[in-house]
């Protein structure tokens, strides 16, 4: 099976044309029209970004036949809003399992039902900071988050701290009357709060590069 990989926003926008031409169609597009309805400079590079989505297991092509661009079952896509940063100052802004349809997002990425595991009420979030580095969770990188306030020992999450008015995403660990907030960064120490004082407000699913 081919593990779910990144896109490239030229790449994301070429797999939202596909289906959506399709949609329309009932047919795949040709490279020219992917070239002209997705403002690429030229065939040659719809070709490179069809061979990268190919490798990656989102299409399978023919190239002996014309249009013969089919897309894989396995990777349909979604959009999840972009609630923001992780940042000290302000909780993430999610919405309640009320409001969450009812509501529009100003920022939303597509992405494959692999990454959010088919889970509901999923929500991205932009990485600032390098505390968890050693996670491969850079600064700048786009994590993808399930809205829940359930965790186990070694979930990393989004964490509220009420005490301190900030919001930090780190590994959490239950320590009796306290919570560990452990950094994937040898260089940082833990976090710990008094459980009272913690609240998950999400859960790490999959991480999306800067470039998402």
């Amino acid at each position: 099976m081919t593990t779910a990989k990144s896109l490239s926003a030229k790449q994301q926008a070429i797999l939202r044309f596909i289906r959506d031409f399709i949609r329309d169609h009932d047919y795949p597009p040709s490279i020219r029209d992917i070239q002209d309805g997705c403002g690429i400079s030229s065939t040659s590079v719809v070709d490179y970004n069809l061979k990268a989505l190919e490798r990656l297991g989102y299409i399978r092509r023919d190239r002996e036949v014309s249009r013969a661009i089919e897309l894989v079952g396995r990777t349909r896509t979604r959009t999840v809003p972009v609630l923001g940063q992780i940042a000290a100052g302000q909780p993430i802004p999610v919405p309640s399992a009320d409001t969450w349809a009812q509501q529009e997002f100003e920022e939303e990425i597509e992405v494959t039902d692999q990454m959010t595991r088919g889970k509901d009420n999923v929500f991205a979030l932009r990485v600032k900071g390098t505390s968890m580095i050693d996670a491969l969770v850079n600064d700048g990188d786009l994590v993808l988050m399930e809205q829940t306030n359930s965790w186990d020992d070694g979930d990393m999450v989004a964490v509220w701290l009420k005490d301190r008015q900030e919001t930090t995403l780190k590994k959490i660990y239950s320590e009796g009357s306290r919570v560990r907030l452990q950094p994937a960064n040898s260089a940082m120490e833990p976090i710990y709060a008094r459980a009272e004082d913690v609240e998950v407000q999400g859960k790490v699913l999959y991480r999306l590069g800067p470039g998402f």
